[in-house]
């Protein structure tokens, strides 16, 4: 028989936190996963818009101006002042059909690309009124400046040192190319390196408005 006299002990203040910091571990850790996961999964929605004959508004960005470029007589009377000034806006480029490119001076892609883009937009996307932008990002300005020099671009470019507006896009990697219409709708979209036919077809949709799905280009970089 137990002694009568000697009280059971209570757990003191110190061991009940123990204890619920044991049994609130397990559901710390599933939560960590889940963010884990979740951050690092691409976000699909407007590639999913897309399939579905939707077009998404494309997400709108402030960014410091890069290169203001040679816009030519039909894209020079509307733009000009918007690309004089120290940043870009998308809503001030509204009106006009853009093609927006990420890309990056490190991405071995990107300069394999870089002549197909530039002739893309000599020969078709400038004569027709379409915009070209190239968004710069992850990357190093003169880094940035160099390759620009050394690819012969004329076409306007705006920098984000970091990813954040590709990640409002859904960006995995650069390059890519996301195709607005005049109205500030996203009509296409190509993941890796554009080709040439992909190109003229995203500047038709572009300039129609008329959507069509997200297409697969060549070789890309994953974000650091």
């Amino acid at each position: 028989m137990s002694d009568p006299a000697v009280k059971p002990q209570r757990a003191g203040p110190a061991r009940w936190v123990l204890r619920g910091l044991a049994a609130s571990l397990p559901l710390l850790f599933i939560g960590l996963l889940i963010y884990g996961v979740t951050a690092q999964s691409p976000n699909k929605t407007i590639d999913d818009a897309l399939s579905r004959g939707q077009t998404p508004a494309a997400p709108l960005f402030r960014l410091a101006a890069l290169q203001g470029g040679s816009l030519g007589t039909l894209l020079q009377p509307t733009l000009a002042a918007v690309f004089r000034g120290r940043s870009v806006a998308l809503r001030e480029l509204r009106g006009t059909p853009v093609l927006l490119n990420f890309w990056a001076s490190w991405c071995v892609p990107c300069q394999e690309e870089a002549p197909t883009l530039e002739r893309a937009w000599r020969q078709q996307a400038r004569p027709r009124g379409v915009l070209l932008v190239g968004l710069d990002m992850q990357d190093v300005t003169s880094d940035a400046r160099s390759f620009m020099r050394h690819y012969a671009i004329d076409y306007p470019n705006i920098r984000d040192p970091t990813d954040a507006v590709a990640r409002t896009y859904g960006a995995t990697g650069v390059p890519e190319t996301f195709f607005i219409g005049a109205s500030g709708q996203i009509v296409g979209h190509v993941i890796g390196a554009s080709s040439a036919t992909q190109l003229t077809a995203g500047i038709a949709a572009a300039s129609a408005g008329r959507v069509q799905h997200a297409r697969h280009g060549g070789e890309q970089r994953p974000l650091r």
